[in-house]
């Protein structure tokens, strides 16, 4: 049986868009996002507010109303509550009711957490660790494997919301900061005059990733620097000055957006099936062994259109996570037990259940050699997992 081409038709419809509100502190990046929410063509927003403090205070703009998002702090509980608005949006999409607003403030607060996390995580490892015990000012390492996975935290969130199935806007800071070479050393112009540079305050792709990048500065009017649409052209090297900025003008004029819009179609890019089918099938939370049991015979069924390959990865992952639900770890920090530790543990338990003995009383047999015993092949933990009734 051949491939089967998939296709279809463009459908023409202007996206919603993913916004990007840099610049100055204090330029009216918050107001502005705030100010929208009073908007008569939007529906709910909601706000999540990272370490800026603004948003209670700023729905006492005249006819601001949006809804601040609560959470604890952590990478995981912003990235569920994201999740919540973007089911929330999909649902008053279908339901033909106005676009919801998303807004995040700001980028910049969300990438030095996950780059604060890096290193820890950092600091945590075996030889750095070893490393500051004996000089706490000591430089460390940050492995390149670290700052993947701060990326791919990043990029979730981004995703969810270039997907986003309403209006989403991130606010970032940027700043000009003196030009580096690859070398690290400030790069000059024919006159020996050290060049200057404009930067946004969060992770590098961010405003290649957004729709619309506009910058915002104190005591000037605000630019558009970037905008992927065909109603608002915007040439190389020419920022478009807008005056009289809003967002609602920029959304609904500008850009063309309407009550037809919809979310922008872009699967996300994967090496495989693993990781999606290990988390859509809550593999990493389950404590349920039987159930693991029953995910690690799923996992081949046709219907799952996976490979050979990634079968036998996805049971991989299910293997390790019953070897940890059956065997814990004994102690905080350490792994789960060893056969060596469960050996020894016994030995303890019974010479401590022994009475004492003086040792001038043992008398110590000579040695003798054992003969040698027939070795058989240890048992795979795969021969664990698959157990079906």
């Amino acid at each position: 049986m051949g491939i089967k081409l998939k296709t279809r038709k463009p459908t023409g419809i202007v996206p919603w868009p993913l916004i990007l509100l840099e610049g100055d502190e204090g330029a009216g990046k918050t107001y502005s996002a705030a100010e929208f929410s009073a908007s008569e063509l939007v529906g709910q927003m909601y706000w999540i507010d990272l370490a800026e403090g603004s948003a209670d205070e700023y729905a006492a703009i005249p006819g601001a109303r949006y809804l601040i998002i609560e959470h604890d702090g952590t990478y995981r509980d912003i990235l569920e509550q994201i999740r919540a608005v973007f089911l929330e949006a999909r649902r008053a999409a279908a339901a033909g009711e106005p676009p919801v607003v998303l807004s995040v403030d700001s980028g910049t607060a969300l990438w030095r957490m996950l780059k604060t996390w890096t290193n820890e995580r950092a600091r945590r490892s075996r030889n750095n660790a070893q490393l500051l015990q004996e000089n706490p000012d000591a430089s460390i390492d940050v492995g390149m494997n670290l700052w993947n996975d701060a990326t791919d935290r990043w990029l979730e969130v981004i995703h969810l919301l270039q997907t986003f199935p309403g209006i989403a806007i991130i606010t970032a800071r940027g700043k000009q900061i003196t030009a580096i070479d690859e070398g690290g050393k400030p790069v000059k112009d024919n006159r020996g005059r050290v060049l200057r540079e404009w930067k946004v305050q969060a992770q590098k792709d961010l405003a290649f990733d957004c729709s619309v990048w506009v910058r915002m500065r104190r005591g000037k009017h605000p630019q558009v620097i970037k905008a992927r649409s065909l109603q608002l052209r915007v040439e190389d090297g020419k920022p478009l000055v807008l005056e009289n900025f809003t967002v609602e003008d920029l959304v609904f004029n500008r850009l063309g957006c309407s009550m037809d819009s919809q979310p922008r179609q872009m699967p996300a890019l994967v090496g495989d099936r693993v990781q999606a089918w290990l988390e859509d099938n809550d593999v990493e939370e389950l404590q349920d062994v039987e159930k693991l049991r029953k995910l690690w015979w799923d996992a081949a069924e046709p219907d799952t259109g996976l490979t050979r390959a990634e079968v036998v990865s996805i049971r991989g992952a299910i293997e390790r996570k019953v070897a940890v639900l059956e065997n814990p770890p004994t102690e905080m920090g350490q792994g789960p037990a060893s056969d060596a530790d469960r050996l020894r543990a016994a030995a303890e338990r019974k010479a401590a259940e022994e009475p004492d003995v003086d040792p001038d009383d043992v008398t110590v047999p000579e040695p003798t050699r054992r003969p040698a015993r027939k070795r058989t092949p240890a048992k795979t933990t795969a021969s664990k997992v698959p157990v079906r009734r």
